[in-house]
């Protein structure tokens, strides 16, 4: 296989021996084929200049690859093929629809109009063990047998799905896209495209790595179709429109623009090397590969300039995943490789646990101790060859492990902490670092992962009453992703194995709930609370800055205002307004804003303040007015009184509430012979008179109050005389003796 290339490099940089490497198919564009065709090409340069390298596909843009490889000449061969009947559908499958009842529909068609075995296509296995139901369903010929092919499947059922039907027999081949290019199987005579395919695609913003069904591209389509004309003339059927067809993509996206690139990153850091110094059709994306260099130093896979440690290139020689990789060294270096093996090739495969019609148990736990035959499993409950597959890969991750020195079988040994042969949670932790999980405060099945990613059982699982969790199989975008496999840790579990990891911090914040400013130490695994402790001597700095957070988050209101000092404020506000840059901006969005600067150097000393209710002893209208330079301190009684004398001798509260137009609001009988109105500011800014009724009701709003006397008083006096009686309403209010009493009687 292509990572076989990329083991040889790494052992021998210069391929001593070898003189052609032919890399096939190039069209594929795998993550290893790119890697390994970017390493020969710098050994070539460095190495070996008589090496040869050859790249090889049928549909492959030849141009860009001969730059590559530095203007190397292109041979064309068309070869030999045989003609293939396209036909498409008349008409479109609707999005969501299910697709396996109309591949049957063709299938059957196709066995009865044309001659030679059938080659299917479908997107994965779920589709193919659907398609193969409804076909047993239907009723087949005695003559025609049904074999699936996909690469999880063992080797004696892929041989019998690529063998030649007997004479006198016909076969239908329900198959992935690994028919596509890698495999030739006689007797096929006509193609079956549902024109889909699963795709990984890698996630760098979370880690994660989902499979997305996707519409096939017009090169794989092409190869699909020509698998029917390699030893005779064929068909093929499009289940799709001749329309839908002439809009496919040309070609398909280089798996190194979507991929997990740890396993890229960690065979540079071994070659020695950043990508920058290769040569690539399409380089490995920055952020993806940032992300993975993240994961390999969790792994202490590489150090921090991102070399590649012991640990690291032992890694590598194992030849799977490195997060697999390291679960299997460590485990096995903990005294128990065979139970680490098992579940790295577990959470290297499919699942070959069944759900019986809801989703299986996620517990990892349980798939372990069905391998190690602890417990049995029914025919219904097991997807036996999965469960084979799994096997021949625990084999063989032994055998890598073995090769880089560590013992793989089960021990009693004494293990790299305490003694204790590493739980399941452990080793899958282990692997997965980023996916430790502690659930949500009150909640069942929610989870917080150490990345700061949220993640969720879509359905009731027994680990979800679980405090921690290691999380193995999690996909999803949103908010929360879906945990599909997992098995459950313990906090001490976490901090024995995790302890380098923890980081302590000790913060001074503000605790809404509590309504106080909280001092403690805290332990964090990222984005996990460990735990905390009270901190006994916090800065007292940090706690009167975290007391201001509590009142950012209370409002202002949370401020001791009485009337006098919300009157203040707002009489500097109606100053700035009018000379902005001599008198400070006093708005409540300023004040919040520069907290520090006026109101911090109020706060007593230690212990000082820690709740609002503290912050009643604050003397709040010596912190406005600290602001003022004394000159502006002096005048401000002048410029913004804080009441005006009215002709009936009382002193009325001026009202600042709204700075651009303050209020004075006065029973009407109070300004009898008040001939102008009254103003601040130097005289700048008259004063809006809110004129009352005896019942102190506005009857008349106004700035001219002369203007008032003349035109407005009259209509007011023959309305409220007759109600108010007792008041006078003088005929010549502006020479009639102001009062705040009623007429005697």
């Amino acid at each position: 296989t292509e990572g076989v290339l990329t083991r040889m490099a790494q052992s021998d940089p210069s391929l001593e021996g070898i003189g052609l490497v032919v890399f096939d198919e190039f069209h594929e564009r795998s993550l290893h084929a790119d890697l390994g065709l970017a390493l020969a090409i710098q050994a070539r340069a460095l190495l070996r200049p008589d090496l040869r390298l050859l790249v090889m596909s049928a549909t492959l843009d030849a141009v860009p690859v001969a730059a590559l490889l530095g203007d190397a000449p292109v041979v064309r061969s068309e070869g030999r093929t045989f003609p293939v009947e396209t036909r498409w559908r008349k008409s479109s499958i609707e999005p969501g629809e299910w697709i396996e009842p109309h591949v049957v529909r063709a299938i059957l068609h196709a066995l009865e109009h044309d001659d030679g075995d059938l080659l299917v296509f479908l997107p994965g296995a779920a589709e193919i063990r659907r398609t193969e139901r409804r076909l047993r369903e239907a009723g087949l010929q005695p003559d025609t047998t049904i074999h699936a092919l996909f690469g999880a499947l063992p080797r004696r059922e892929q041989d019998a799905a690529i063998a030649p039907s007997p004479p006198g027999r016909r076969k239908v081949v329900l198959a992935t896209s690994i028919a596509e290019t890698s495999l030739t199987i006689e007797g096929v005579r006509v193609v079956i495209d549902a024109g889909l395919a699963r795709v990984p695609r890698f996630d760098p913003g979370t880690g994660m790595t989902r499979l997305e069904t996707v519409r096939v591209t017009r090169d794989a389509a092409d190869q699909r179709r020509g698998r029917a004309g390699r030893l005779a003339p064929g068909t093929c059927y499009r289940l799709w429109t001749e329309a839908e067809d002439r809009g496919l993509v040309p070609h398909r996206r280089p798996e190194i623009l979507e991929a997990d690139l740890a396993p890229l990153a960690l065979e540079l850091a071994a070659w020695g090397t950043a990508p920058d110094d290769l040569r690539w059709l399409d380089p490995p994306p920055d952020a993806a590969y940032r992300q993975a260099l993240e994961l390999l130093r969790e792994l202490d896979a590489v150090d921090d300039d991102g070399t590649a440690t012991d640990h690291g290139r032992r890694l590598a020689g194992i030849g799977t995943h490195p997060r697999l990789a390291h679960l299997a060294l460590i485990g096995a270096e903990s005294g128990d490789g065979e139970t680490a093996s098992f579940l790295a090739a577990i959470l290297s495969e499919r699942d070959f646990v069944r759900g019986r019609g809801r989703a299986p148990d996620a517990d990892l736990r349980v798939r372990l101790d069905v391998l190690s035959g602890r417990r049995g499993a029914g025919e219904d409950d097991v997807d036996h060859s999965a469960l084979r597959a799994i096997r021949d890969e625990a084999g063989r991750i032994g055998r890598g492990v073995s090769g880089q020195g560590a013992r793989t079988g089960t021990g009693t040994g004494t293990g790299t902490r305490t003694g204790e042969l590493p739980s399941a949670g452990v080793l899958a932790a282990l692997a997965y670092p980023d996916r430790i999980a502690r659930r949500r405060s009150g909640e069942r099945g929610r989870f917080l992962l150490r990345n700061g990613r949220g993640a969720r059982f879509a359905e009731p699982q027994p680990l979800e009453g679980e405090d921690w969790l290691a999380v193995a199989d999690v996909e999803g975008r949103g908010t929360e992703a879906r945990i599909f496999r997992a098995a459950p840790l313990t906090l001490a579990e976490i901090e024995e194995w995790f302890g380098g990891q923890i980081e302590e911090a000790e913060e001074v914040v503000w605790d809404g709930e509590a309504g106080r400013v909280v001092a403690r130490r805290v332990r964090w695994l990222g984005a996990l609370e460990l735990g905390e402790a009270p901190l006994a001597a916090a800065p007292p700095d940090a706690i009167a800055r975290a007391l201001l957070d509590g009142i950012r988050a209370a409002g202002l209101a949370a401020l001791p205002w009485s009337k006098e000092t919300a009157q203040l404020r707002d009489r500097l506000e109606t100053l700035h307004r009018l000379e902005p840059d001599r008198w400070p901006a006093s708005s409540d969005e300023t004040l919040a804003a520069t907290m520090e600067s006026w109101l911090l150097p109020f706060f007593p000393g230690p212990p000082g303040f820690r709740r609002l209710e503290d912050l009643r002893k604050l003397d709040l209208a010596e912190a406005l007015l600290a602001r003022l330079p004394w000159e502006l301190r002096s005048k401000l009684d002048d410029l913004a009184p804080t009441h005006i004398e009215v002709p009936s001798g009382s002193r009325i509260r001026v009202d600042y509430s709204d700075p651009d137009a303050p209020v004075l609001a006065v029973k009407l009988q109070e300004v009898f012979g008040m001939l102008e109105t009254p103003r601040i500011a130097g005289g700048r800014l008259p004063v809006t008179m809110h004129l009352l009724s005896p019942a102190r009701r506005p009857v008349q709003v106004t700035r001219d109050l002369a203007s008032f006397w003349r035109e407005g008083y009259f209509e007011v006096r023959k309305d409220l005389r007759g109600r108010y009686p007792k008041h006078p309403w003088p005929e010549d209010p502006m020479t009639a003796e102001a009062t705040k009493r009623t007429k005697r009687r």
